[in-house]
């Protein structure tokens, strides 16, 4: 098992936390993991994207140029990633500020309402949750439980008691995440 995964958004939009949860959730399952974080100067509201890699081997670079899954959460990254997914990859991405959806027919393509949902729900800050557990529902080599072992480990204690909501959040993405065709689509 190898997984390459890309997440970009804005600065703000929790980018960095899922993927460090992610990675912290792949030492819980014992695998090789690389977390490589990258945003711009301007933190909230600019550009910020990780690379996380999850394998069962040695992993020989950090640096990837085409990913196995993207998440993607702006219109900026979905132009800027669509195409580097490989031929077979999945592509999810919130449809919050799209104006140009995917339009590949050689990826997997999901979506989901994660921002519109966190509003509905009255927790703006869950927004990245439900985007990971929609990840969660269509990757299934980290189970629910390592995620939530990844929070716990990857959250400081001080913010354990938000462990629940952001369980919470995890099983909401599970449950509205749904396929995009771009051949239906045109």
């Amino acid at each position: 098992m190898n997984e390459e995964i890309i997440i970009a958004g804005f600065g703000g939009q929790g980018v960095l936390s899922m993927g460090k949860i992610l990675a912290y959730s792949g030492i819980m399952r014992n695998l090789e993991v690389s977390w490589m974080p990258s945003y711009g100067p301007e933190m909230r509201g600019g550009t910020a994207n990780v690379t996380v890699i999850l394998s069962e081997e040695r992993i020989s670079s950090p640096i990837i140029n085409i990913f196995d899954s993207a998440i993607i959460l702006n219109q900026q990254s979905l132009d800027k990633f669509e195409r580097k997914v490989r031929p077979g990859g999945l592509l999810l991405y919130d449809t919050n500020g799209i104006t140009r959806h995917p339009e590949r027919t050689d990826i997997d393509i999901y979506q989901v309402e994660a921002a519109a949902e966190s509003a509905r729900i009255d927790n703006l800050r869950v927004f990245n949750m439900i985007v990971l557990g929609a990840y969660l529902k269509l990757k299934d080599f980290l189970k629910l439980e390592h995620v939530i072992e990844g929070l716990e480990k990857s959250l400081p204690p001080r913010y354990h008691h938000l462990i629940e909501a952001n369980a919470d959040a995890l099983k909401i993405g599970m449950n509205i995440v749904k396929p995009y065709s771009a051949e239906l689509a045109k």
